[in-house]
């Protein structure tokens, strides 16, 4: 029964990635607790997931022509190095910390979401400076509380450097790419992975991408942004509602 559930969780997870350009840890990490998992056991098996749908689905949005390879590339690199203190960090920081980074995380990208729904004549700024530094800082936190960093670099493309939401989505799931093969490695040292299960929950993602992918690159732009904000605060009110309460 419990593979059954890894197996749906993975084919939603995956359709999320590809459809908001995030590694699915909003989704996949808080279905794991809810299912009896501890945090840091959630956290492995989201990062595993992670690699199997941000590489597919970066392929496919590749095919598209959606992204810049040079900006990816810079965001990338930036999230590579920064993920490699990520197990270091889980072993450092305790569940309960590890819990309240995670829905204060959240909360500041619902909060940017709903500033980017204001019209906008500034043009994107994609200097390859502040795309590596937005990529350090998002893959050294993200993968530490189980996320790729697309919940971090979604919402900052599009709420401060202006960038078009199918361009954003293409950029962060490409991002975790970088991040979470790094996360994979750092987490793998420390022993935070279950093998296992995350290649259960990675494999049957890759279903879930595929029209996670197709469907996002014919949605509305503002009906996007809708779902997004709304798939982040159904899992911010979860996360509070079953850790405090």
């Amino acid at each position: 029964m419990l593979l059954i559930e890894l197996f749906l969780i993975g084919m939603v997870v995956g359709f999320m990635s590809g459809l908001f350009g995030i590694g699915g840890g909003i989704v996949l990490v808080p279905s794991l607790i809810l299912l009896g998992f501890g945090i840091k056991t959630a956290i492995g098996i989201s990062v595993m997931q992670m690699v199997f749908s941000s590489i597919y689905g970066s392929f496919l949005n590749s095919k598209r022509g959606a992204f810049i390879l040079k900006e990816g590339l810079f965001l990338g690199l930036g999230g590579f190095l920064g993920a490699q203190g990520s197990g270091f960090l889980v072993s450092l920081l305790s569940e309960e910390t590890l819990k309240l980074v995670f829905i204060v995380s959240i909360g500041l990208a619902i909060y940017r979401i709903l500033g980017s729904f204001k019209p906008s004549s500034e043009p994107s700024v994609s200097s390859n400076l502040t795309l590596f530094v937005l990529g350090f800082f998002a893959g050294l936190i993200a993968i530490s509380i189980g996320v790729g960093g697309g919940i971090f670099i979604v919402p900052v493309l599009i709420g401060f450097m202006n960038y078009d939401i199918r361009k954003a989505v293409a950029l962060g799931l490409f991002f975790v790419v970088f991040s979470s093969v790094s996360g994979f490695i750092s987490l793998s040292l420390f022993g935070h992975i279950d093998y296992k299960l995350g290649f259960i929950v990675g494999i049957s993602s890759l279903i879930g991408v595929f029209f996670g992918v197709k469907y996002a690159h014919i949605i509305d732009n503002k009906i996007h942004k809708r779902l997004l904000l709304g798939i982040y605060t159904t899992f911010l009110v979860v996360m509070i509602n079953k850790l405090y309460f």
